[in-house]
């Protein structure tokens, strides 16, 4: 094993360690766990009068209530773990010994990203085998797997986003101000801001899609939407128009490799600011 490596896993050993003893992970766990029940549970209430909604409608909304969770959970995860290290002299120590700074980056970036998903990850299953055995529904192994590779790309996204603040921003109160910010742009002003558009003009269908793809929860969503309808009749005017033109597989393929191009240029950013930058 070479001297990368072996600095690799140890910083990821440490960082493991900091995530479990501030129960960073136990964190993630209760909260996938909570919205899993939740939509679990209205799934058995409407099964009174419809029947049961299926693993399908269950996941397409579960994962749509992550789209606004996943985001803020890997803006906090990432947004403050480096100048926090940099301002209690972690930073300092771990670079004093054989420590490369992209073994550092690459290691707290895998641990926070895998701490994020890999429960996500269970609870995804968990799901489709608790409707299989309490209702004998057929479980979708491929829709899981479409639900769970959007919400890797999505936590990807946010996650190389808030190491690149981590990275750029010194001043811890500021970065936080900024995940914030970034957070709310992503999520909230973007809806506001194409419905505003959309009721002051009369925009082309294609000009509403290459606003909202622009955004890298938008374009995720999409994806989702074309994996559980490809028609996107959901969408009206703009379903129509993508599901004719660019088609379910295009929008999904767009919906995957926009959001993780992103995430990734902002990881590079974050590593070549970090080798480049001050220590302390």
């Amino acid at each position: 094993m070479n001297r990368h490596l072996r600095s690799y896993f140890a910083v990821a050993q440490l960082d493991l360690a900091e995530v479990l003893r501030s129960r960073w992970l136990l964190f993630c766990i209760v909260v996938y766990a909570a919205l899993a029940v939740v939509f679990l549970l209205v799934g058995m209430r409407e099964s009174t009068v419809f029947g049961f909604t299926g693993t399908g409608r269950v996941l397409v909304s579960y994962v749509h209530a992550l789209l606004v969770l996943l985001p803020l959970m890997a803006l906090i995860a990432t947004g403050l773990v480096v100048n926090k290290a940099r301002d209690d002299g972690t930073l300092e120590l771990l670079f004093s010994q054989p420590i490369s700074r992209g073994a550092f980056f690459s290691a707290i970036s895998s641990v926070r990203f895998l701490v994020l998903l890999l429960p996500l990850a269970v609870l995804m299953a968990g799901v489709g085998v608790f409707g299989r055995f309490a209702f004998g529904q057929q479980i979708a192994w491929s829709f899981i797997g479409h639900c769970l590779v959007l919400s890797a790309v999505l936590v990807w996204s946010f996650c190389g986003i808030g190491l690149w603040v981590s990275t750029t921003v010194q001043n811890s109160a500021r970065a936080t101000m900024y995940l914030l910010l970034i957070w709310v742009a992503g999520i909230a002003l973007m809806d506001f801001a194409l419905a505003g558009m959309m009721l002051q003009w009369r925009m082309e269908p294609r000009v509403v899609f290459v606003l909202a793809a622009l955004n890298p929860v938008q374009s995720i969503r999409m994806a989702l939407l074309s994996s559980a309808d490809p028609e996107l009749s959901v969408l009206g005017p703009v379903g129509f128009y993508l599901a004719n033109r660019i088609g379910g597989t295009g929008l999904y393929a767009l919906g995957v490799a926009w959001p993780m191009l992103l995430g990734s240029l902002a990881w590079m950013g974050g590593l070549w600011k970090l080798r480049r930058g001050d220590v302390v």
